[in-house]
């Protein structure tokens, strides 16, 4: 699998993961020294959390309290800078809930993420921020 390819993959495994509840898979998609924040439209930064179990709290607390099955859909992904071992990349989510029989748009963002491949070959994010255009 090219570069890229396996990339993208961490991008929608981690999204598969959430939505799945999958916190194995979705742990695997980050570093140990992984790095997340987000801002919800303008306003304060949320975060950082800080390495693996940080960032993993974080998405176990967000599932907690969710009553509805949510959809990330992750688009528009562009590799702004590559080596063979770090990647810089940027992208578009749609977060949709379903519930209740309807699929409800909730939120729409701008990922920006840096990657580095390990040595066990495997693409992981180190660092996520996740800029949110509406609050959910």
């Amino acid at each position: 699998m090219s570069a890229r390819g396996a990339i993208e993959n961490v991008l929608n495994r981690y999204s598969i993961a959430y939505d799945e509840n999958d916190m194995a898979e979705m742990a695997d998609t980050f570093t140990e020294d992984a790095v997340l924040s987000m801002r919800i439209a303008d306003g304060d930064l949320i975060g950082p959390f800080e390495g693996k179990a940080g960032v993993m709290k974080l998405m176990t607390d967000s599932l907690a309290g969710q009553t509805d099955q949510r959809r990330h859909v992750t688009t528009n992904i562009v590799v702004r800078k590559e080596t063979d071992d770090s990647a810089v990349v940027s992208s578009y989510l749609t977060l949709i809930s379903v519930k209740d029989g309807a699929a409800t748009v909730l939120s729409t963002a701008r990922y920006e993420d840096e990657l580095r491949r390990e040595d066990d070959g495997a693409w992981r994010f180190t660092k996520r921020h996740i800029q949110l255009d509406l609050p959910y």
